[in-house]
């Protein structure tokens, strides 16, 4: 079993709900990158998304990709991002990483070498934004041989044909998009997203985390209510943006810290 499966089973016999946030790797400098990484473990990440940074981030709201853009000013490769993760794992064995990014930099690398990279590493689980299941499938391979997952994307527009593909492939965790647009939103409708849920969990026993949109405690709250992970992404690069740079990581765990307690206040909500 996974790392990232062992949380999950974890969580599930705690009644607990999963926290998934998202960083850029790179920003706003490759020296913080892992101090902010073990920031967000501190803050009660359960789950870290460690973005890759590309030139051309099509599923992205203008913070992330302004994030990405900070990032690549500094010149941080898919190697360099592996390289953070291999340091965190200095003094966090336990705690999930998720790569998450674009195919051009795995392809350009080679899909083999970034398999064997990615474990050497310690990355637990890789999301392609990119990477339909029909073009998956190669990579999927490639990663189950190592013990690492797969993680894909479904939006609320994903076909019923689509969403059996995505159950046989998918590994971990699926990332439910919440809207019909890129990260940052902020239009969120529960209604949906939880009639959504409803209609996955036809086709999956995998847990479904809900990303795109959730932007404060509140949203946060509502969709662990629904969900069994809570992605969150912009809202912490914006924090981010606006701290020094030696306030970032203190900063970024005491607002994580916020999220967390707002997730775990679901559970106390639904218990009442």
């Amino acid at each position: 079993m996974s790392r990232i499966a062992d949380t999950f089973e974890a969580l599930k016999r705690q009644g607990r709900k999963a926290l998934i946030p998202f960083i850029t790797a790179g920003d706003p400098d490759p020296k913080l990158t892992v101090s902010l990484m073990r920031a967000l473990a501190e803050g009660g990440a359960d789950v870290i998304e460690l973005g890759v940074p590309f030139s051309d981030p099509m599923a992205d709201g203008p913070v992330i990709q302004r994030s990405s853009e900070r990032a690549l000013k500094h010149g941080v490769s898919l190697k360099d991002v592996l390289g953070f993760v291999r340091e965190f794992r200095q003094q966090d064995a336990a705690t999930p990483v998720v790569l998450m990014g674009y195919a051009n930099p795995i392809e350009a690398l080679g899909v083999e070498r970034f398999a064997d990279a990615a474990q050497a590493a310690g990355v637990d689980g890789v999301l392609v934004v990119d990477y339909p299941p029909e073009e998956a499938r190669r990579l999927v391979e490639l990663l189950d041989a190592r013990q690492l997952d797969t993680i894909f994307l479904l939006s609320p527009t994903t076909a019923d044909a689509r969403l059996k593909e995505v159950a046989k492939l998918g590994r971990g965790y699926l990332y439910y998009v919440s809207l019909k647009g890129v990260t940052g939103a902020a239009h969120l409708d529960l209604a949906e997203v939880s009639a959504r849920m409803a209609h996955l969990r036809k086709f999956t026993r995998l847990p479904v985390g809900v990303g795109f949109g959730i932007r404060d405690a509140a949203s946060a709250r509502a969709v662990a209510a629904v969900a069994d992970a809570v992605v969150i992404g912009s809202a912490l690069i914006q924090e981010i943006e606006k701290a020094p740079r030696d306030k970032a990581a203190a900063g970024l765990k005491a607002y994580l810290s916020g999220i967390r307690g707002a997730v775990d206040g679901s559970r106390q909500k639904a218990a009442i």
